[in-house]
């Protein structure tokens, strides 16, 4: 793995003309490098983000702002000319956090990204992008995020695995998906995908609404289940289902919380947006 170190985080706009300008599948391997950066985290953007996600006010940072610090690593690394799939069209299918230490007192971080485990799928090829949180101290949080692309071929047997939907669970809350969320959302995180910005934009890419962040879903989801969750050591996994369509409103389910726990969320005609599980890092 060949690391670069960035000064600065990324300024967006150039990277979402690039973004916007790769429509093709140029290649089927992963470039074999990572960027790193050196971040301070600023209160006022924590504040705006939790108040997006509903997250309460806490001197510990939400289990998943690492995402909002790395996301413009994230956006060079996808728009480098080696990388081979375009960013636009990419399918968020799961995620999964581990939380080492609890992220209170944190200020200064040196964030990491990288790809990884590319694997033929059914509709084409998944990849990993691979982030971590460091401070003086070592890991603090790391965080893999499969993306599918579509129309990709690869060798080999497609993987199967799959978060099963949990049973015997119970409405723990429910909230509304109001139609500006995306905008929002996007204006806290950088993540101006068109999917979730307006039905026209939406549109453009054969979704007939805009549908919902899938990482909004997920922080409104830990928000929700607030003190349930351990702040350390705990692993939390997620699978994307159908999206989230705006506006909706979607009803929270969740099993005897404790250590370990799993939770479902659902919409109108008891779709499923999300399952999900948190347990003891092993």
């Amino acid at each position: 793995m060949q690391w670069q170190t960035l000064g600065s985080a990324p300024f967006l706009p150039p990277l979402y003309w690039r973004a916007a300008l790769k429509r093709k599948i140029t290649g089927s391997t992963l470039p074999e490098q990572g960027l790193r950066c050196q971040m301070r985290i600023n209160p006022q953007d924590v504040a705006a983000y939790r108040n997006v996600c509903g997250f309460a006010d806490s001197p510990i940072l939400p289990a998943t702002y690492p995402h909002i610090l790395a996301f413009g690593l994230q956006m060079q690394l996808l728009t480098t000319k080696n990388f081979p799939f375009p960013l636009l069209g990419l399918i968020h299918l799961r995620n999964r956090i581990r939380l080492h230490r609890p992220l209170g007192a944190v200020s200064e971080v040196t964030v990491s990204v990288h790809v990884q485990n590319l694997r033929p799928h059914a509709k084409g090829a998944t990849f990993e992008v691979v982030t971590t949180l460091e401070d003086s101290l070592g890991l603090l949080w790391e965080a893999e995020s499969q993306m599918l692309c579509r129309g990709v071929k690869l060798e080999g047997e497609p993987a199967g695995d799959t978060l099963p939907s949990p049973t015997q669970v119970n409405e723990l809350t429910r909230w509304k998906a109001p139609a500006d969320i995306g905008r929002r959302y996007a204006r806290v995180s950088g993540d101006y995908n068109p999917i979730h910005l307006s039905a026209l934009t939406a549109k453009l890419f054969g979704f007939p609404q805009a549908i919902a962040h899938g990482l909004w879903n997920k922080a409104h989801t830990l928000a929700a289940l607030g003190e349930h969750l351990p702040p350390a050591n705990i692993e939390i996994v997620v699978e994307f289902k159908k999206p989230v369509r705006l506006p909706s409103e979607v009803t929270l389910l969740t099993r005897a919380p404790g250590a370990s726990g799993e939770w479902l969320l659902k919409g109108a005609g008891d779709i499923e947006h999300m399952v999900g599980m948190w347990q003891p890092i092993a």
